[in-house]
């Protein structure tokens, strides 16, 4: 079964074989958005910088305790140099994965707005919106089962409200983090120039070749498609 939750900004369909899984990953949901916020309100330079996010303890009050979520946000942003609002779609989805899979299901998936977290027992396709290019919902990713989450995570210059600098029409990264997975596809996605030629896309790359556990990645540009890396089979759908 299938169900499209929403809470503010966060916007993100949750897939999974029995109701009380959904209702697990939409308690984690509300819950991590509220340490979020309940932190960005006692650390307001958290939401808007746009680069790596250093905690000190001593900036903390008597007694707090930083939310998982934000750490998590930290260590991965923190990487590839950008600011932690970078991965907090990846983040939410992925922790609200780990909750479904502790609480024993072998299938669920969190797509937070196009940032993936999953643990799938049976083959799954994981789509490609890409805006106006041409391979803009019709290819997919064929994702082969696996007891491990996996972090598909998508960015884009051209499509959605989000900050980039960069013009890819999509950026997709594969790791087994999907907090890292977003945050990565946002440098990759930050590295594709206007005036980069098919062979030039390919140097992008280097943005996030020195993370190791990503695994692989796609830029999509125009009528152009990168691969680097380990990439599942692509399939027309």
């Amino acid at each position: 079964m299938r169900e499209h939750f929403v809470l503010k900004e966060t916007s993100a369909w949750i897939t999974a074989d029995e109701r009380k899984y959904i209702e697990i990953a939409k308690q984690e949901l509300k819950e991590h958005r509220k340490e979020l916020e309940r932190f960005i309100r006692g650390h307001p330079f958290f939401l808007v910088t746009l680069e790596p996010y250093h905690y000190y303890v001593e900036e903390a009050g008597e007694g707090e305790k930083i939310p998982e979520v934000v750490q998590r946000m930290i260590n991965a942003s923190s990487m590839f140099g950008i600011g932690p609002m970078s991965a907090v779609a990846g983040t939410l989805a992925e922790l609200a994965v780990e909750a479904m899979h502790d609480a024993g299901a072998t299938h669920a998936i969190v797509d937070n707005g196009g940032d993936v977290a999953l643990i799938n027992d049976r083959e799954v396709l994981v789509g490609i919106y890409a805006g106006n290019s041409p391979f803009s919902n019709r290819i997919a990713l064929r994702i082969k089962p696996s007891s491990s989450l996996i972090g598909i995570c998508t960015s884009s210059g051209t499509v959605g409200h989000s900050i980039s600098f960069g013009y890819a029409d999509a950026a997709t990264v594969l790791s087994d983090s999907a907090a890292l997975s977003d945050a990565a596809a946002t440098a990759l996605s930050n590295s594709v120039k206007d005036t980069d030629t098919p062979h030039a896309l390919h140097d992008c790359f280097r943005s996030i070749a020195h993370v190791p556990r990503i695994k692989g990645a796609l830029v999509i540009y125009r009528d152009v498609l990168a691969k680097w890396g380990e990439i599942p089979q692509l399939v027309r759908v």
